[in-house]
């Protein structure tokens, strides 16, 4: 019961998870911080197949995916394009 009022109030706070699926070798995935100066704080590679299954927190504000790559948010699917 207790994970579960967490998981909501996460959620409730913009905690969205996502997920990334690379389509080949060497996507990167590139979290970025909150705050006055938006900067990289933590980057990740994967290989084709990899999934990733990530999520906002007050740390992270935005993430990038360089290469190519099909990211799942509960908006819809974005398929990257290079």
């Amino acid at each position: 019961m207790e994970q579960s009022n967490k998981t909501n109030q996460m959620n409730a706070n913009g905690n969205e998870y996502f997920v990334i699926k690379a389509k080949d070798n060497g996507v990167h995935v590139i979290g970025l911080t909150r705050g006055q100066d938006t900067r990289f704080h933590h980057t990740e590679k994967l290989d084709k197949g990899e999934v990733m299954i990530a999520q906002f927190t007050e740390h992270t504000s935005a993430v990038k995916v360089r290469g190519k790559a099909v990211i799942m948010t509960k908006y819809g699917i974005v398929d990257t394009e290079e």
